[in-house]
């Protein structure tokens, strides 16, 4: 069921698009899999869903970031979504996530995904840094951040589990450079 998109951003495997309101079926297939939402707060019912994709939409609209949905450039399946929200805007820090479908998971398509949002969030809007953070029971996640380069900075409480996820923080390398004098 895929079908050709715009894409802004593309990897290898990749390409970035845009959620709008005619993809609640699209982003069901994602946050409506309890696989995928129980480590972020799920499983989420079809109205929890839309009021996710209402939110992702206004985030685009506010702060030109969301999680974009991310599809295959070979068959133009939904493979999930990677993007920035965020975070602390008064340090240009924005908070970094990645949610694949089950049928993509261990097969390098989150380190592709995030790889990208680092270099777009670095190199394309000029943040400062990335905050991402993950529910503790995903171990994959806490091996698959300090892979990235982020170093844990400590657990935030994160209201959608209840729970105190381990945390991380990314610079921007450009950003700590130094100007000689």
């Amino acid at each position: 069921m895929g079908w050709s998109r715009t894409y802004f951003l593309t990897t290898d495997r990749l390409g970035f698009s845009q959620w709008n309101e005619a993809d609640l079926a699209l982003a069901m297939t994602l946050w409506g899999d309890p696989r995928v939402s129980s480590l972020i707060g799920g499983p989420f019912t079809p109205d929890e869903v839309g009021e996710r994709l209402s939110r992702e939409i206004e985030m685009m609209s506010a702060y030109k970031v969301q999680y974009w949905p991310v599809f295959s450039l070979q068959t133009h399946e939904l493979v999930g979504c990677a993007g920035l929200r965020p975070y602390r805007s008064d340090e240009q820090i924005f908070e970094m996530g990645v949610h694949l479908r089950p049928d993509y998971w261990s097969q390098g398509f989150a380190q592709e995904a995030a790889r990208a949002v680092i270099d777009f969030a670095f190199e394309t809007l000029g943040v400062q840094g990335l905050f991402a953070g993950h529910h503790p029971e995903n171990v994959a996640s806490g091996r698959f951040l300090p892979r990235l380069g982020f170093r844990f900075t400590h657990e935030e409480f994160y209201p959608p589990t209840g729970l105190h996820h381990p945390s991380y923080r990314l610079m921007n390398p450009r950003a700590l450079l130094v100007p000689r004098s």
